[in-house]
């Protein structure tokens, strides 16, 4: 069936919590070279420029780590599968929300509870109570809770941590609040506050923090834009949905300010040169870092 305007936006946000790190929505996912997507009701999983290819998992969420493909079905089972060929494993159950990356998943459950799971060895270790949202980064990973304040551990000689640190903590440390997103990837993070402010921190040779420490680094989580809704971030750029449904990107390919990219935008995701959208249609789009976004035709 076909996902008309009205159920696009509505399932977009109205998705509770939401933990991805490299995207804005659970219905996309990317990490360097591999993406994923929901698109009307179908699970999409492709590398760089090939095909999208339909998997047969009934998902509600997609991520994407290094190495693995990951999907929460509607169940509340946490699948992993390293080639498209290769049946899903199962790791967790009674998940509701999840993040991945090339460290770990980090996986929050019904009763508001962080894990931390190898895919390897699916061993498990809590992290938190009480939690909303979660990002893996390359080096750091960051989690939100309930109540807006944002707590981060690892790397931190970039600025990942946001408050002026560059050496790292053995805990996760609160560097800030009021926050209802945050999205990471090669050492930086970019947040979003209650109010629709977006700030960066960390590593920005390329810009992905915008023109705060630009060829180095930013250490303290910096403005960015106001009046958004939902961010993403890759590798070399970042992303940001405003209120009004348009998609604004910066850093490589784009420059330090925000550049309007494409209207009627409800999600994105972004990688290392490519960026995936989907627009309030129900069309998914695809295009390298400050090239024209392109439709993806999934039939």
């Amino acid at each position: 069936m076909r996902c008309g305007t009205p159920l696009i936006a509505a399932l977009f946000f109205m998705l509770p919590g939401g933990a991805f790190a490299d995207s804005s929505s659970p219905l996309l996912a990317a990490y360097y070279d591999r993406q994923m997507a929901i698109v009307e009701g179908g699970t999409y999983a492709w590398q760089g420029r090939a095909r999208p290819q339909r998997i047969d998992v009934d998902a509600s969420q997609v991520g994407v780590g290094r190495d693995v493909y990951y999907a929460l079905n509607k169940k509340g089972h946490l699948l992993a599968w390293r080639h498209l060929t290769v049946r899903p494993t199962p790791l967790m159950r009674g998940v509701t929300d999840f993040a991945a990356g090339s460290s770990a998943v980090l996986a929050i459950t019904k009763d508001g509870v962080l894990w931390r799971i190898d895919p390897l060895s699916k061993a498990r270790k809590k992290i938190a109570g009480n939690v909303a949202q979660a990002a893996v980064g390359d080096g750091a990973n960051y989690y939100i809770t309930k109540t807006g304040a944002l707590f981060v551990r690892g790397k931190s000689h970039r600025g990942q941590y946001g408050n002026g640190r560059l050496t790292a903590t053995k805990d996760f440390i609160q560097t800030a609040s009021a926050v209802v997103r945050v999205s990471a990837h090669t050492g930086h993070a970019i947040l979003l506050t209650k109010d629709g402010n977006v700030l960066g921190t960390g590593g920005n040779i390329y810009g992905p923090v915008g023109r705060h420490g630009l060829g180095d680094k930013a250490v303290r989580w910096s403005p960015l834009m106001a009046n958004a809704k939902a961010v993403a971030t890759g590798s070399l750029h970042t992303l940001a949905i405003r209120q009004d449904n348009g998609l604004f990107a910066w850093g490589d390919g784009y420059g330090t300010e925000p550049k309007l990219v494409m209207s009627d935008v409800v999600a994105v995701a972004a990688g290392s040169s490519r960026t995936i959208a989907l627009r309030r249609d129900g069309t998914l789009w695809q295009w390298e870092r400050g090239a024209n976004p392109e439709r993806l035709r999934l039939r």
